[in-house]
């Protein structure tokens, strides 16, 4: 595979879970965010929205993971909908497979900003 074709088609995805709640899900295959069940799917961003998601619901947080998610990798249906602000924002219908995740970050909210500035 030629790296023009890599680098046109690789887009990456990007999930912020609480630290507690993730510890429950690192070792098995399928990650469900802990709102998947009343929404359906589970919140994804770009890397353009990140430090605007975290600004808008966690910005005292600590204890946080941001996943870096390779799209191609992913074995749910992603969808682009329009969400906060009328930005198209990624949703995951279904599990997150393990596999697809590349990085995970850990910190605050001001600390995995940063990474995105």
């Amino acid at each position: 595979m030629p790296l023009w074709w890599i680098l046109i088609n690789f887009c990456m995805l990007y999930h912020i879970v609480k630290q507690d709640y993730w510890d429950k899900f690192k070792v098995d295959f399928l990650y469900f965010s802990d709102n998947f069940d009343q929404e359906g799917f589970i919140h994804f961003s770009k890397e353009s929205q990140v430090t605007g998601v975290l600004e808008r619901y966690y910005k005292n947080e600590d204890n946080l993971i941001l996943l870096s998610i390779d799209e191609s990798r992913l074995t749910s249906e992603i969808r682009f909908e329009n969400s906060t602000n009328a930005e198209l924002f990624p949703h995951l219908y279904g599990g997150l497979n393990i596999d697809a995740i590349i990085q995970v970050f850990k910190g605050t909210a001001s600390e995995l900003s940063f990474k995105f500035l």
